[in-house]
């Protein structure tokens, strides 16, 4: 069987991947709906959080609706593929993720807070799937850009993974890895879900809330 009648499910290999393209797509550098950027450089003393939950539409809504995040974006993360377009990524032949990139201010809103939203807002346990929406593309990944957030992701997980287990979920399959690029997706995608209300969103949580087990603050998301 070929690369194109393959199962897109399953992960591929970096020979396997697509070769892509040396020139990022372009996007618009203002958010939509609050009129920040979304593209570097952001103001001082802000960070970057990158999260995989399925479709990506609906994750960057929830992200920007939460109070103090100062941007999101849309994009593709965790594969082989330089500056992948949204039908290779769909093709299971980049190995990227849909993702979201939240941009915030720690002193305003926590990472902690950000990764509740994470856990409760998708079902981390379906593994390459979300609901309906089948393959590599959309599985559950933390994209961590620092040791502080790899420890928190690793922490929060494992809490979770609890959480689910006494709830008789399955054992967690969130991809925790360090973030190597993030690759913005075409404009169309940014924001979509306020440009388009009534556009299709399939993500949705277990219903299982995220507990402190370790005496990291975890506010009410």
């Amino acid at each position: 069987m070929g690369l194109f009648g393959r199962d897109k499910s399953q992960m591929i290999t970096a020979d396997q991947a697509l070769p892509g393209r040396p020139t990022a797509l372009r996007v618009p550098t203002e958010h939509v709906v609050n009129g920040h950027r979304i593209q570097p450089p952001f103001p001082d003393g802000l960070q970057t959080a990158v999260f995989g939950m399925g479709c990506f539409w609906g994750a960057e809504r929830i992200f920007w609706q939460t109070p103090e995040v100062y941007s999101t974006a849309v994009g593709y993360a965790g594969g082989f593929t330089d500056n992948p377009t949204y039908e290779e990524t769909c093709s299971g032949l980049t190995g990227h993720t849909e993702v979201v990139l939240v941009v915030f201010d720690p002193a305003q809103v926590s990472y902690e807070t950000l990764l509740k939203l994470f856990w409760e807002a998708h079902d981390p346990t379906q593994g390459m799937r979300q609901g309906n929406d089948r393959g590599t593309q959309y599985r559950s990944a933390i994209y961590y850009t620092d040791d502080a957030q790899r420890e928190l992701a690793e922490t929060t997980a494992k809490n979770y993974g609890g959480a689910l287990a006494a709830s008789r979920y399955g054992e967690i399959t969130t991809e925790i890895a360090p973030l190597t690029h993030f690759y913005y997706a075409e404009d169309y995608h940014q924001q979509y879900l306020a440009k388009v209300p009534d556009g299709y969103c399939g993500i949705g949580g277990t219903g299982v809330c995220l507990s402190d087990r370790s005496g990291i603050e975890l506010p009410p998301a």
